[in-house]
């Protein structure tokens, strides 16, 4: 895997200084247009009144305040036990931190690198994780109250490596900037998740003709502190609840299940928002109508059925849940702000795709904004919502300066925008194309 060079990105930022007012991080980077073209010998102009989603990824990186020293702006490294520093802070209060896209180039997402999204405060570790117990309750025959211990010994674990992915990744790729965490495409990851099929667990419970949904509870508190609030409630369909690779998931990478991560029981509801795979998991309640807790309602983890103008007021009666995450491709090697030998001719790239319920048909990339295109090679993937992983191979013409873009296709047909559209005011869905910018010589 290539690092950015950090030289590069030195000189880069040294340039930058004064030169542009563009605050907005869209598509992660470490470097500005002008900083890229100085350090090329040639003079790049650029517009400060451009579309975040349209900025190229060199000038994408905040630049500081005018009238005086620069600032810190952006994402901070994380700075968390167990946790690779090149992680990035989105968020503090709760804790949120997102991983670079040359982070995610491993096949399985190392524990390290996996991105951290939290809702509430992050409990206490458990003292005896097998003396843990989950309650299943509501519409069902025989309410269940399991411990961890039960759970393993009474049913068959199965093992899948499957995505996780925020509900606002992408985020920051929205124009106007919509509320919430900032993403680029760092929050999702792929690990390998043990645990046992939930739809057996609701099976087991006999649930009746009356259930519809689910609700989902965990251990951690609210933000606030008050005991009487839940820090996020969500729920859904019993037909998504039953499909064979939801999990109650008690291990990840074949580890315990940390903490941090919502060890030592949590649920993974692939291809859907990650709010709905609830961390510190203590019950499902079975409900007979769609669940309406913290997360379900106005335009939480909702987007409009009419598309509206960006910015503009929600009509909340328009919105539907979302449920299946859009088609994204990212390119995980080589890293934006890399700069390659003079003479480079040909540029070796990796990524990774995925398309929520869907799957991957193909990925292309392109040096040239998209004029024209070369097609990746699909890696096979182990099982239902595994990512794709792919390799291409393009040429470069000369030295200089060049972006990468990737996109993605699904089985229905559908290709990555290049810029994010159906603004909402929650940043829900924003899957446009991702690019690097890379030097040669």
């Amino acid at each position: 895997m290539t690092q950015p060079n950090k030289h590069f990105i030195e000189e880069l930022r040294a340039d930058e200084r004064g030169r542009t007012n563009v605050s907005r991080r869209a598509f992660l980077s470490t470097a500005s247009l002008a900083g890229i073209g100085a350090a090329a010998g040639a003079t790049m102009p650029f517009s400060s009144n451009v579309s975040g989603a349209l900025i190229t990824p060199a000038l994408a990186q905040g630049a500081p305040t005018s009238g005086g020293a620069a600032q810190p702006s952006g994402p901070q490294p994380l700075d968390y036990p167990g946790k690779d520093k090149g992680l990035t802070v989105l968020g503090d209060r709760p804790l949120v931190a997102e991983t670079p896209e040359h982070l995610l180039d491993d096949e399985t997402t190392p524990i390290s690198k996996f991105f951290i999204r939290n809702n509430g405060q992050i409990p206490e570790p458990a003292i005896n994780p097998d003396a843990w117990k989950l309650t299943v309750d509501g519409e069902v025959n025989n309410r269940l109250e399991l411990t961890l211990a039960e759970l393993k010994s009474r049913f068959q674990p199965k093992t899948y490596r499957m995505v996780l992915e925020c509900g606002g990744n992408g985020r920051s790729s929205y124009q106007p900037q919509a509320r919430g965490n900032q993403w680029t495409n760092g929050g999702a990851g792929c690990a390998e998740w043990t645990g046992i099929p939930l739809g057996e667990v609701l099976h087991a419970a006999g649930l009746k003709d009356t259930a519809k949904y689910t609700a989902h509870y965990g251990a951690d508190p609210h933000l606030s502190g008050d005991t009487t609030k839940e820090s996020i409630s969500r729920g859904m369909p019993i037909a998504k609840a039953m499909e064979p690779h939801s999990l109650i998931v008690y291990a990840m990478n074949g580890e315990s299940l940390p903490n941090i991560h919502g060890g030592p029981l949590r649920l993974v509801i692939p291809g859907w928002p990650g709010s709905l795979s609830h961390k510190w998991l203590t019950r499902i309640t079975i409900r007979d109508r769609e669940h309406d807790g913290q997360g379900m309602t106005g335009t939480s983890y909702r987007v409009p059925n009419t598309p509206m103008v960006p910015g503009g007021k929600a009509d909340e009666k328009d919105f539907r849940i979302l449920e299946s995450m859009p088609v994204r491709s990212i390119i995980t090697d080589p890293a934006n702000g890399t700069r390659l030998p003079a003479g480079t001719r040909e540029v070796a790239l990796r990524g990774a795709a995925w398309a929520g319920d869907l799957t991957v048909s193909r990925v292309d990339v392109s040096t040239d904004a998209g004029q024209t295109w070369t097609q990746a090679t699909l890696a096979p993937t182990r099982n239902r919502y595994d990512w794709n992983r792919w390799t291409a191979t393009v040429q470069v013409p000369s030295n200089g300066y060049f972006e990468i873009w990737t996109r993605a296709t699904d089985s229905n047909g559908k290709m990555q925008p290049p810029v994010a559209y159906n603004w909402n005011p929650q940043g829900y869905g924003g899957n446009a194309m991702h690019r690097v910018a890379i030097l040669v010589g």
